[in-house]
């Protein structure tokens, strides 16, 4: 028990230690004060706040002879979990369309990527999802209940299993859910890098080389985050972002090779 304690304190640690230094990164330059920066670190906050809605009970409950909760502190973990989770989907369309304008439509790329335009995309990637999940929290917290143990780690939709009957309001709208958070931003993101692809490969050495480097650290994690929703698993997924953005975007990965730097020649001057 004590083992499985361990690794999943590194790991929570390791997720917040390495997200939280991207986004001090993203915060302090001002030259990373741009769209394309401003939506990487909207998807690390996102990873370091889904982080601490599973870890810190996680952990508890490693050390606990009895894993207990309460049905409406699981509601609340089953609300944060979808609706950060969704949220990521619509970040990482809200990317995708970054990407295609700052390549397939430079010149428009001030007008139609302004500030306000930022603001009203996180905006609508946050309080979207919130909207969606509240609706299956606030019905599933006057469901009757007919089980009180819970098949999983944590509350995602496990909680359904409680119940002694799913509602028509849960099932039609988890649908709707499903649909208007996962499906179609995925469909959206497929689309615009298909589309984008196309143009950056009938296009210059430069405009291709733009593309890979900016469009590649987005697609993997699209990958990866959508083979861990598919299953259901959040464990390991937060850590794999900072990793990519962090490796893989020229200006981010010079900040932090000069962070660390600043850190190993303090190290020597302390010793």
């Amino acid at each position: 028990i004590y083992v499985f304690f361990f690794i999943m304190f590194t790991l929570f640690i390791l997720i917040i230690c390495t997200n939280s230094t991207i986004l001090y990164l993203i915060w302090i330059h001002k030259n990373l004060h741009e769209p394309m920066y401003i939506f990487i670190a909207a998807l690390l906050l996102n990873s370091v706040l889904y982080s601490t809605t599973i870890y810190p009970k996680l952990l508890i409950d490693f050390l606990s002879e009895k894993q207990v909760t309460t049905y409406s502190a699981c509601l609340f973990q089953f609300f944060t979990f979808y609706t950060l989770a969704c949220s990521e989907f619509l970040l990482l369309a809200a990317m995708a369309y970054d990407r295609y304008v700052a390549i397939c439509k430079p010149l428009e790329y001030q007008t139609l990527m302004r500030k306000t335009t930022v603001g009203i995309f996180l905006v609508v990637a946050w309080l979207v999802p919130a909207c969606h999940v509240a609706v299956l929290a606030i019905a599933s917290a006057g469901a009757k209940l007919c089980d009180s143990n819970i098949k999983g780690i944590f509350c995602n939709n496990a909680v359904y299993t409680l119940q002694c009957e799913r509602s028509r309001l849960i099932t039609i709208f988890g649908v709707v859910a499903l649909v208007d958070l996962s499906i179609l931003p995925m469909l959206f993101i497929v689309f615009t890098y298909t589309k984008l692809f196309i143009v950056s490969h009938r296009s210059c050495k430069e405009i291709r080389k733009k593309a890979a480097e900016t469009c590649l650290p987005h697609l993997l994690v699209l990958i990866s985050y959508s083979a861990f929703f598919v299953y259901d698993v959040s464990i390991a997924r937060p850590l794999l972002n900072p990793f990519i953005y962090g490796l893989k975007m020229k200006d981010i990965s010079k900040h932090l090779n000069k962070l660390l730097s600043q850190a190993k020649i303090i190290s020597c001057i302390k010793t």
